[in-house]
C-alpha cells in the first residue's frame, strides 16, 4: 500500500485548527514570528497531541502585518537566528507538554525565497540541523530547499501542494496570478492523486512535469480547508493510499 504524509499549516490565527487536526498526520505549527503567540503554540502542540499528529515548527519572517509573505531580504546570519530562536520555542514548549518536533517548514516568502536561492537554503538547513539533525526539513518537491538540506545531512521530505497551481520550472504560481489557488474540489482531488500516484503534476499551462511526493501540504487559512482535508482524506483511503506522518 502506497502511503503519504498530509500536512496543514496550523496555530495561525484561525478557526479552523480543531476541526483540521483529525483528517491531517502532521501540523506545521506557526512560531509567533509571522502569526500566533506561545499561548496558541501551547493550544496547537495539544490538539497535535490529542490527535497523534506528528508536531512540526513553522517559522516564517517577523511580518504579521502581511503574514509572512512579503519578500525580506535579510543577512543570512539573520536569517539564521530567525529560525534557530522559532524551532528552538516550539522544540521547547513541545518537550514541556511531553511531546518531540519531528519536522520543520518555513513559512510563505522564506520559503518560496529558500527554494531557490541555495545560500538561504543552506542557511535555513544549517540552522535547523544546530537544533536536531535528526528534524526532517519539508521543501518545495525538486527545489535547492531540499537538496541543500540534504548535503549537510539533513533529513528531507519533498513537499507538494493540494491547494496551489505549478508553473513549468516546478515552482508554484505566485498568489499575485490568476489561478494561483485552487478552488474545485474535483480539480484538488485530481491533482493531489496524480502527484501521489503518477509522480507528475499537470502545470498552470496544461504540461506535466515530474515531482516528487513524500507529503501533501493544505492550507489551513483556505476558505474551503476542513472540506478539502475531509475529501482528500477519503479519496485517499478510496484509492488504497494510507495517510502516515513522516518517518525515517
Amino acid at each position: 500500500m502506497q502511503t503519504i504524509d498530509l500536512n496543514c499549516d496550523l496555530g495561525e490565527g484561525f478557526a479552523n485548527d480543531a476541526l483540521l487536526m483529525p483528517w491531517i498526520s502532521s501540523a506545521n505549527i506557526a512560531c509567533g514570528y509571522h502569526a500566533g503567540d506561545t499561548a496558541t503554540m501551547q493550544k496547537t502542540i495539544a490538539l497535535a497531541m490529542e490527535h497523534q499528529v506528528a508536531i512540526g515548527a513553522h517559522p516564517g519572517f517577523a511580518d504579521k502585518t502581511n503574514f509572512g509573505r512579503t519578500e525580506m531580504n535579510l543577512p543570512l546570519n539573520e536569517i539564521f537566528d530567525l529560525v534557530t530562536e522559532q524551532v528552538w520555542q516550539l522544540q521547547q514548549l513541545a518537550k514541556q507538554m511531553g511531546a518531540s518536533l519531528q519536522h520543520v517548514k518555513p513559512h510563505g516568502a522564506l520559503y518560496n525565497m529558500s527554494a531557490r536561492d541555495a545560500l538561504l537554503a543552506n542557511t535555513i538547513a544549517k540552522a535547523v540541523y544546530t537544533i536536531d539533525q535528526n528534524l526532517v526539513l519539508f521543501g518545495l518537491s525538486g527545489s535547492l530547499s531540499v537538496s541543500e538540506a540534504e548535503k549537510i545531512g539533513l533529513p528531507t521530505a519533498s513537499e507538494v501542494f493540494a491547494d496551489r497551481t505549478y508553473q513549468p520550472n516546478g515552482s508554484l504560481t505566485p498568489r499575485s496570478e490568476p489561478g494561483a489557488m485552487i478552488r474545485s474540489t474535483g480539480q484538488c482531488l485530481q491533482q493531489v492523486l496524480e502527484m501521489i500516484q503518477e509522480q507528475t503534476v499537470t502545470t498552470a499551462d496544461q504540461q506535466r512535469i515530474p515531482i516528487k511526493a513524500q507529503t501533501v501540504c493544505l492550507h489551513g487559512d483556505g476558505e474551503q480547508a476542513v472540506a478539502f482535508a475531509q475529501q482528500i482524506y477519503r479519496e485517499l483511503e478510496n484509492n488504497q493510499i494510507s495517510i502516515q506522518r513522516i518517518s525515517h
